[in-house]
Order: structure tokens, then sequence, then C-alpha cells
């Protein structure tokens, strides 16, 4: 039996974009044949999309397409199980396909998105094919989509941060809005939008360390909604001090630049999923042992 070796397994998963254990097992089934192990896996591949389905998916990408006009965009995020994967180029130009899509046919949802036409097929075979020819799990996890009578901006930061923003005012004002959400990450455009349980939990902390002051109720109460007000001004859009110019808020800059903002979305790649721990060196020792 031919020795087979990590140089081996590095060179077929290169050609296949398949897991480092099933090249080595298509090697050693083929005796170190690459072009038979090669053409062993594009085969099984094909059934590996409903065994990867339970993976968790915390890698991936955010994309953002405006149409001409600026009239109307989508800000989506598709997720893959490694930052090797959301490298390759297959799934990048699917994520660039999806986020032209949910531009050009409003989907009410993402099982609604999933029945779409794509590639002679629908997002959703598309998908499946992808996922059994890469060999990790792949999935669609969320979109938004503009539709406005003003315009709209973007701004992506190495495809893992993106921001889609309804604005007024001159093209350079759309970038620095947008542009500044991918920074800050507020929460919300104002107080009215934040989540009033992220608010309560300020004022849970902030009750907390105030009653350790020893100080009287009324300075307490004091101490508390102050806590809450510096809170909200910090993580709503309009109050936030402007990153180009920290001298303005966000609302002062819109004012002085006869601009305004309606809403906006901010995606980034794995926020709230929880994510597996991965040990590369582990993977690669594996695959040479058999184990």
């Amino acid at each position: 039996m031919a020795q087979i070796t990590a140089s081996m397994v590095k060179e077929l998963r290169e050609k296949t974009d398949a897991p480092m254990m099933e090249c080595k097992k298509a090697l050693v089934e083929t005796d170190g044949d690459l072009a038979k192990a090669e053409e062993l896996l594009r085969v099984k591949l094909g059934s590996k999309a409903s065994k990867a389905a339970s993976r968790i998916t915390a890698e991936g990408l955010v994309g953002v397409y405006i149409a001409e006009g600026n009239k109307v965009g989508a800000i989506v995020e598709i997720n893959c199980e490694t930052d090797f994967v959301a490298k390759n180029e297959d799934f990048i130009n699917f994520v660039d396909q999806i986020a032209k899509l949910v531009t050009e046919n409003n989907p009410a949802d993402v099982a609604d998105l999933a029945q779409k036409p794509l590639a002679g097929g629908t997002v959703e075979s598309v998908r499946a094919e992808l996922v059994g020819r890469i060999g990790e799990n792949i999935s669609v996890r969320r979109f938004q989509r503009f539709e406005t009578n003003d315009q709209l901006a973007q701004y992506v930061h190495g495809g893992r941060i993106a921001s889609l923003v309804d604005f007024s005012g001159s093209e350079d004002v759309g970038k620095d809005l947008a542009m500044h959400i991918a920074a800050t990450r507020p929460k919300a455009l104002d107080a009215s939008g934040v989540n009033p349980a992220d608010i309560e939990a300020e004022r849970s902390v902030a009750s907390q360390k105030a009653a350790e002051s020893g100080k009287p109720e009324e300075i307490v109460k004091k101490m508390v909604e102050g806590s809450v007000a510096k809170f909200l001004k910090e993580v709503t859009l309009l109050s936030q001090p402007f990153v180009k110019n920290d001298k303005l808020s966000v609302e002062q800059m819109l004012k002085e630049q006869g601009a305004k903002i309606s809403g906006y979305a901010l995606y980034v790649v794995g926020e709230g999923i929880e994510r597996r721990t991965e040990d590369f060196a582990a993977e690669v020792a594996a695959a040479q042992s058999g184990n």
C-alpha cells in the first residue's frame, strides 16, 4: 500500500475543498492515486449535504447588493463552518448571488428565499450542491431588504461586518454613515429602538453599583438614571460622537450637512451564534494517523 503523506492530503483538499479526513480516506481507498481519489470524492460529496446539516455554522460572509439608482438593496448573512471555506470563490459567489436575488425578488423570509429560482434550480438546491462539493454545512441565516425614496449606501469590512443605510444627503454622507455604523455597532437609531431588556439590564447593574455607594436614596436614583442615559447615548446612533469628528454627534453632523437617516441594518458574521473550538493542528495529526 502506498504511503499517504500530509502533502498528498493537502493537495487533494486544495483540489476538492473536501474535509481532510475525507481526503485521507479517499487516498487510502485508491492506494494513493491522486486522480482516482479526486474522482472518488467528486462522486461521494454529493451525499454530504444532509450529513453536514447538523454542524454549527458560525463563520461565513455578509454581503450587500444595491441596485442601480441606489433605491433598492439588500444585506445578507451566509454561514459556513470555517473561515477557510469563507474564502472559497464558489462560496463568495453564492453570497453575492443571494444578495442580488433578495434585492430583485423580495422574498418574504428565509424559507421563501430557499425556493426562489437560482442557476437552473432553486436557492436550496444550489446551497445543497455547494455543501456537497465543499463538504461543510452552509446556511442562509438572515437578510434585510431596503426600498426607499431617498438613497442607499453601504460599507463592508473584510466580508465580516457590513452596514446598509437608508439616508438622504450627499454620497459622502452616506459612506460616512455606513462606515460609522460598522465601526461603532449601535444598537438602534435612537433610544426608542433599544431593546427594553437591554435597558433594564443596564439599570439593574447601575442600581447595584449605586446602592453600594451608601448615598441617600434620591442620589442613588439620580446615579442610576444618569448611568442609563449614558448607556443610551453610547449605543444609539444619533447620539454617538461622529467617528470623523468626535466634537459632533451623528445627529449634529447630519444637521450640518442637511441630511437625515431613516434606517439602517448592521450584520456581523456569526453574531449570537455559539462557536465551536477549532484545532487545525489536531485535524492534521488525525489525518496523518487515521484516527
